[in-house]
């Protein structure tokens, strides 16, 4: 089953499930939710402003995907080798 089929899924069951059940999963998760949603701290957030901005006015550099693929490929021959 595709990660797509099972987040459907997911959604699909947890509009239906009962409390105790939707508690018990919730349970199971929240300390990653809880990591998650704080992540994003002030000097995160102010990070990726200036990264959008230098990729919105030109100034950043980027790579096409054949250029990362090439450089991972390259990457994982050095360490076999």
């Amino acid at each position: 089953m595709t990660t797509t089929a099972i987040r459907e899924k997911l959604v699909n069951y947890l509009q239906i499930a009962d409390d105790k059940k939707i508690k018990a999963i919730y349970t199971m998760v929240e300390d990653e939710i809880n990591t998650i949603e704080n992540d994003w701290d002030d000097d995160f957030i102010r990070e990726m402003e200036v990264r959008r901005k230098s990729y919105l006015d030109g100034t950043a550099k980027t790579y096409t995907w054949e250029e990362t693929k090439q450089a991972a490929i390259d990457r994982v021959k050095r360490v076999i080798l």
